[in-house]
C-alpha cells in the first residue's frame, strides 16, 4: 500500500531507538498525547526498538496512539543500527505507511510533528529531515558539533544540519531498508541513496529524564560513521589534497635546487633539512594515496549488509504492548 500523502494515510509509523530511557520515553508519549491532534494521534502506530537495554519499563502510558510494539533484540547495537532495524522490520510489513524516525528523551520535540508532516505534503515523496535551527546543548558540545560539521562538509562535499528526526514516505521505506549505508548512519546512508530528501527547520527541544549518553567519544564515532559512509568520496578529496600537497613540496624542492645551483644565490644550511622535510612530505602522500586506493578498491568488492534482509538476526522477539 504506497501512501503518497502523508496526512491521508490511515497509519503513520514512529520508530523510537531507546537504550534504558524508559522514564524518558514515558514522559514522551504523555506529551504527544497532550499536544498532538487527536485526529493525528489516533493514527501513530508506536515501535520503540529496545537495544538490549539492562533495565525494563515498569509501566508505559496506555492508550497514546493506535498501538505500541516494542522490538527487543539480542545484543545492543547502538543508535543507528537500531534506526535500521526498526525500519527494516516495518518494511518487511505488507503495507507500508510514512515512518517518523524520533529519538525516546525527548530533544525530538513532539509539537513538531505536524511540522514534519505538513513539508512532507510541500514535498511527497521527498524524506523529511528536521533542521537543527537553534540546540540546547553545553557549549563543549555545541562546539565540536559545529567542527564536526565542518569536517563531514570538508571531506564529503555536503553539507549535514540534521540528525534522526524525520519523516519516511510510504513508498521509500522499503528502497530505504536495503541502502546498507543506513546500517552504519542513518541520515548519512539517506545522503549516499540518492533518494530525493530535503529538511525543515526546528528548534531541538530538551531531555525529558536522565542524562545524555553522547560524550566525546560518541561524537566522535558518530562523525566517523557518518563520513564512512561517502567513502568514495571522502577518498578522492584527499586523493585530491595528496597530490595538491606533493605539488606543492615538489615546487619547494625544485626552488631551493634552483637557487643552489643555477642562480648562484646565497642558500643557507637548513634549507638542506627543507628538502629533506618537502621529500618526507611527498613520501607521505604517495603512501597515504596508495592506502586511500586499496580501501576504495576493498570497499567496492566486499559484500555490503543489507538491513533489510538480514535485520532478524538480531531479533529477539517483538513484544505488543497494546
Amino acid at each position: 500500500m504506497d501512501n503518497t500523502r502523508t496526512a491521508q494515510s490511515p497509519t503513520i509509523n514512529v520508530v523510537i531507538p531507546l537504550f534504558n530511557d524508559w522514564e524518558a520515553v514515558s514522559l514522551l508519549l504523555e506529551r504527544i498525547r497532550e499536544v498532538v491532534d487527536r485526529s493525528l494521534l489516533n493514527k501513530l502506530a508506536f515501535l520503540i526498538v529496545d537495544d538490549c537495554s539492562s533495565t525494563d519499563y515498569t509501566e508505559l502510558p496506555k492508550g497514546v496512539g493506535q498501538s505500541l510494539s516494542i522490538l527487543r533484540l539480542y545484543r545492543n547495537v547502538g543508535h543507528q543500527k537500531a534506526i535500521a532495524i526498526g525500519l527494516s522490520h516495518l518494511a518487511s510489513l505488507p503495507d507500508q505507511f510514512p515512518t517518523i524516525v524520533m529519538d525516546s528523551d525527548g530533544e525530538d520535540k513532539p509539537e513538531d510533528i505536524m511540522r514534519l508532516i505538513g513539508a512532507s505534503e510541500q514535498k511527497p515523496n521527498h524524506v523529511v529531515f528536521a533542521h537543527r535551527a537553534k540546540r540546547h546543548e553545553s557549549l563543549t558540545f555545541r562546539v565540536f558539533y559545529e567542527i564536526y560539521k565542518t569536517v563531514f562538509r570538508l571531506l564529503t562535499g555536503k553539507v549535514i544540519t540534521f540528525g534522526n528526526y524525520s519523516l519516511i514516505p510510504g513508498p521509500l521505506l522499503r528502497k530505504l531498508a536495503h541502502v546498507s549505508e543506513i546500517w552504519n548512519n542513518y541520515p548519512g546512508g539517506v545522503i549516499r541513496s540518492r533518494l530525493p530528501y530535503t529538511a525543515t527547520p526546528i528548534e531541538r527541544g530538551r531531555r525529558l529524564a536522565g542524562t545524555s549518553k553522547m560524550n566525546f567519544v560518541s561524537l566522535l564515532m558518530h562523525g566517523l560513521s557518518a563520513v564512512s559512509v561517502l567513502m568514495d568520496t571522502t577518498a578522492v578529496r584527499i586523493l585530491l589534497f595528496c597530490v595538491i600537497t606533493s605539488g606543492i613540496s615538489a615546487a619547494g624542492i625544485g626552488v631551493v635546487v634552483y637557487l643552489r645551483f643555477f642562480a648562484n644565490a646565497y642558500v643557507p644550511g637548513w634549507a638542506s633539512y627543507l628538502v629533506f622535510s618537502f621529500f618526507i612530505v611527498i613520501l607521505q602522500a604517495f603512501l597515504i594515496s596508495l592506502l586511500l586506493v586499496f580501501i576504495v578498491l576493498t570497499y567496492r568488492t566486499q559484500i555490503h549488509f543489507i538491513p533489510a534482509k538480514q535485520y532478524s538476526d538480531f531479533l529477539e522477539r517483538v513484544e505488543k504492548v497494546y
